[in-house]
């Protein structure tokens, strides 16, 4: 679908300056710009680019003066990069606009859905699945029996959701997640053997949760695994059973939370960190990429390192492992002169 820049101002209460009436169908950055996109200018740097872009509307604050002339047209905004994120917002919801059911795919009998389900083909929806409102579920997706979807949920193809899970409203799920898997545990018998404990717990997410794709969540082995609302979890995740994430949470790609540890709300995990067992993390810490946590961690905490420590000791104490090859050769040049001085 074509938007004329007359539209795209509204939309943004923004004014036209140039040809109202010509029309994209896509988007671009402002170097790379063609015939037909929207693109903005945001960072000063890239002004140069402006003068020569092609693309066909470009987004620029209210007070922006020209230099020169532009061949494109110029919508004025107050704010170019937050309007763009809008924009991007609406383009997203057109090429993600799926209706319908998919031929061939398995919907159970005794499974519901409410208003505009989109089903895409090979998914498989089993016995007493609750389905909201809105809810679009793509290829190869299989939702297993008992499972809760609220409404607004988007499920990518190829994601597993195991039985008994519950999702809440507003959330995503990117491809190849899986979502209730069994936790792992094994406990060893006499013979050294190792015998599965079942996992019959389940996983509760919450609302407004983003999950990336291939992560896993881990079913509880009594009880819940629970994700709470707002939380963002990146590609590539291990939440282990019965961990607790808080509110307003984000972890970056490859980070592991070892089974029944908890993690307090509006925390930040760089890429990947590493969370021990039965571990205790306060509200507000922040802990950098390729840190080890073996324990517990107070609220509002920046840490770093393996194993993690406060994030201004870590530097400190990096500072000094950069100074031992000198202090080894002073050592040595000490020991030399003790010598020297005992032989004589």
């Amino acid at each position: 679908m074509k938007y004329s820049a007359k539209q795209i101002a509204t939309l943004l209460h923004g004014t036209v300056e140039g040809d109202e009436n010509i029309r994209v169908d896509d988007i671009s950055k402002i170097e790379e710009g063609k015939p037909g996109t929207l693109s903005f200018l945001a960072n000063e740097k890239y002004t140069n680019y402006l003068y020569d872009t092609s693309a066909s509307i470009v987004l620029v604050r209210k007070d922006f003066e020209l230099q020169k002339p532009v061949k494109t047209t110029l919508i004025r905004v107050e704010d170019p990069y937050h309007a763009f994120a809008e924009i991007i917002k609406i383009y997203q919801q057109h090429i993600h606009n799926k209706k319908g059911k998919e031929k061939p795919h398995y919907f159970d009998k005794t499974a519901s859905a409410g208003k505009n389900l989109y089903l895409g083909a090979f998914a498989y929806v089993g016995e007493n699945v609750k389905i909201g409102d809105n809810c679009k579920i793509y290829p190869h997706a299989y939702i297993g029996d008992n499972v809760t979807l609220g409404d607004n949920v988007t499920i990518y193809a190829g994601v597993k959701i195991y039985h008994g899970s519950r999702i809440g409203n507003n959330c995503i799920v990117h491809a190849g997640a899986v979502i209730g898997s069994d936790g792992f545990g094994f406990a060893p018998d006499k013979d050294g053997n190792y015998k599965k404990i079942e996992q019959i717990g389940i996983v509760h997410i919450k609302d407004n949760v983003e999950i990336g794709a291939n992560t896993t969540i881990d079913r509880a082995t009594i009880g819940k695994t629970l994700i709470e609302s707002g939380v963002k979890l990146d590609n590539l995740i291990q939440v282990a059973h019965n961990v607790v994430i808080g509110k307003n949470t984000v972890m970056a790609a490859q980070t592991g939370v070892s089974g029944t540890s908890k993690v307090g709300s509006n925390c930040m995990f760089g890429g990947q960190v590493g969370i021990s067992g039965h571990v205790d993390i306060g509200d507000n810490v922040h802990i950098a990429a390729q840190s080890g946590v073996p324990g517990n961690i107070k609220s509002g905490e920046k840490v770093m390192g393996t194993p993690a420590v406060n994030a201004n000791q870590f530097k400190r104490n990096y500072v000094l492992q950069k100074q031992l090859p000198s202090l080894r050769s002073e050592i040595q040049e000490l020991k030399r002169e003790i010598a020297r001085l005992k032989s004589e």
